[in-house]
């Protein structure tokens, strides 16, 4: 069974076509400069001689200029000291990526209000590389996406334009898995996965994917690539609605969902676990699995037990607002005129991304309830509501001020010792248990 994955290993620097030719790496574009695209562009600072940063959001390219940008180390290092030797070159222009040996895409894919893909960034980034490819390149899609996106986006596009993949140009998938604001988990440590359209846009891909990871793995193909990627998400995905699911039943019965997750861990096979909280946020998890239930629905196929853990992950903030309710109804007040305050706004810790963050639905729900709600969050200084309300992080909170805090992120190192003032504190973490008052979801 193993036969079906293959460790790559590398020629460095230099990669053999189809025709026995070498493919030079020494120049590569980077289309899309966000949490994936710059990590990718300081990480190959040093391991080719060119990169050509392209975004089209000029506020982006001024951020990464002044050193601004959310990245942890070691990349905002590397970062610094690309743009201080000109390696890494910053433009708006999509043209630029045809200067590049290489081009690695990775735009957002997120989904609508409806919870459909939104593929238009993705298309228009495919598409403007197509038009701008050239032969003997080598062009990547990292970006989460449904199975068959490579092959339509990008190999029969270039077909059309005489460029034929694994003859005068070379096309892969190699989902990324960079994860923000965890220093646990480096780039460089983080094993890859390259699916080409052909053996050889496999060899030359995988290449240029080994100059960022230690260890790369080859699929048989794009969509087997894509696949992989999405069944890693879901996989979380499920995880994560079973453990909210299971820390509602732990309240039930008056146990520590914590605690039971760190016993069951003990055991040194068959349990992967992962703790509960107020909802599931970021640019993955509650988008991913989507793309597959949207190309299934499509086809007229279901999955119901994905569709299901979708389910509860989207109603989860709703059962935090049901909770902060529940509280203030136990000392005989009501949500309609309170004060609460929601402690973290970003979906994680370390990262100033509120992307899908669970804390935007609770604080729109709390105010859709009557309550006069406000947040704390040192990395979030401002966030807008879906409904398009605008607010401002409260910069030092007395917990006296408040009846109800909610705990939705906590930032380590930073001083919460305030909110054991307040009178009431619902855990959605089910870990900030130093404070007195404390109840959880």
């Amino acid at each position: 069974m193993n036969s079906k994955l293959i460790p790559f290993r590398p020629l460095r620097h230099a990669a053999v076509l189809g025709n026995g030719d070498r493919a030079s790496l020494s120049s590569v574009a980077i289309v899309g400069l966000g949490y994936v695209g710059l990590p990718t562009a300081a990480a190959l600072h040093g391991e080719c001689e060119r990169i050509i940063g392209i975004d089209t959001n000029e506020q982006r390219l001024a951020e990464i200029a002044a050193l601004e940008a959310d990245l942890g180390e070691p990349d905002l290092l590397r970062l610094k000291e690309a743009l201080a030797e000109g390696t890494l070159e910053l433009t708006t222009d999509l043209s630029a990526a045809s200067a590049a040996d290489a081009v690695i895409i990775c735009v957002p894919t997120p989904v609508d209000a409806e919870q459909m893909p939104d593929l238009a960034a993705l298309r228009s980034a495919c598409a403007s590389v197509v038009s701008h490819a050239r032969p003997g390149q080598v062009i990547i899609l990292t970006s989460t996406t449904y199975v068959g996106t490579t092959t339509e986006l990008l190999t029969v596009p270039l077909a059309g334009r005489g460029l034929v993949a694994g003859s005068n140009v070379h096309v892969a998938f190699s989902p990324e898995r960079i994860d923000p604001g965890n220093p646990d988990h480096l780039q460089r440590e983080t094993p890859r996965v390259v699916g080409g359209a052909t053996a050889a846009c496999t060899a030359v891909a995988a290449e240029l994917i080994g100059r960022l990871t230690e260890t790369v793995y080859l699929v048989s193909s794009p969509d087997a690539a894509e696949a992989t990627k999405l069944y890693e998400n879901i996989f979380r995905a499920v995880s994560l609605a079973l453990a909210n699911e299971f820390a509602d039943a732990c309240g039930a019965l008056g146990l520590d969902p914590i605690e039971i997750t760190l016993a069951a861990g003990t055991k040194p096979y068959g349990f992967l676990g992962v703790f509960p909280g107020p909802g599931v946020g970021g640019h993955c998890i509650p988008c991913d699995p989507h793309y597959l239930l949207w190309q299934l629905g499509r086809d007229g196929h279901k999955s119901p037990l994905i569709e299901q853990a979708m389910r509860s992950i989207t109603l989860r903030p709703e059962r935090v607002v049901r909770r902060a309710a529940e509280i203030l109804a136990a000392d005989g007040r009501e949500l309609a005129g309170s004060r609460v305050i929601v402690i973290g706004a970003a979906y994680k810790a370390g990262v100033r991304d509120l992307r899908e963050s669970p804390a935007l639905a609770i604080i729109a729900g709390l105010a859709r309830a009557g309550a006069d709600v406000s947040y704390h969050d040192p990395l979030i200084t401002d966030l807008r509501l879906p409904g398009g309300r605008q607010m401002h992080t409260v910069a030092a909170p007395k917990g006296a001020d408040w009846d109800l805090a909610i705990v939705h992120t906590h930032e380590p190192g930073e001083d919460y010792s305030w909110v054991g003032d307040c009178p009431r504190v619902l855990d959605g973490t089910y870990q900030f248990d130093a404070v007195p008052n404390r109840m959880v979801v």
